[in-house]
């Protein structure tokens, strides 16, 4: 008696083919999720980071603003101040804050005093320039430095008279690198200016 062998159990070329661009999608399509969430949760990171910085240098101007001494110059988006940069500064500084490098980085030059005003002098040969925020988000549309009076009504810029200055609302912001937020994250601290009091 005769016996066929079979071989009917093997795969084709076209099933072979059929299976490895199946595998070749799916490994593709997994390939994109696992770097999209990955550049996700880089990008959350980093807006993480950012706004914890973006708190504390808030929190470090808002310090400053509200213990200063006197104003020079306020406009929509920088400010120049008479006042303490450090805690342990024997005297008050003059502190230049303002944007530079189109708008997307905000510094501040801070310029010891030989002593307090009216007496002291700017000592210039020790000025230091410091970045306060890097990178900053500059919305055209907010002002970066808003100036309020005793009833903390709005005082329109350009102010003829800076002592009638008796609050700032400083609003601080840093871009977003994750495509959900809606491009900036911002903060909005309102400080009373409270060494200038007696004064105005």
């Amino acid at each position: 008696m005769l016996h066929r062998k079979s071989y009917g159990g093997g795969f084709t070329i076209i099933e072979l083919l059929v299976t490895i661009v199946v595998i070749g999608v799916v490994s593709t399509a997994m390939y994109t999720m696992f770097v999209s969430s990955i550049n996700q949760f880089f990008g959350l990171q980093q807006d993480s980071m950012r706004f914890g910085d973006l708190a504390l240098q808030s929190q470090r101007v808002a310090s400053i603003l509200r213990g200063l001494t006197d104003i020079t110059e306020a406009t929509d988006d920088d400010i120049t101040v008479y006042a303490y940069f450090s805690p342990n500064d024997n005297y008050v500084s003059f502190i230049h804050y303002y944007k530079a490098n189109g708008n997307t980085v905000m510094l501040a030059d801070v310029t010891p005093m030989s002593a307090n005003p009216p007496i002291g002098t700017p000592i210039t040969a020790n000025k230091k320039t410091y970045t306060i925020m890097n990178p900053f988000y500059a919305d055209p549309t907010v002002q970066t430095f808003v100036y309020l009076d005793s009833a903390g009504n709005i005082i329109p810029t350009p102010i003829t008279d800076l002592h009638v200055i008796k609050g700032i609302r400083v609003n601080l912001a840093v871009p977003s690198d994750t495509p959900v937020a809606s491009g900036n994250q911002t903060i909005s601290l309102q400080v009373s200016l409270r060494n200038r009091k007696a004064n105005l």
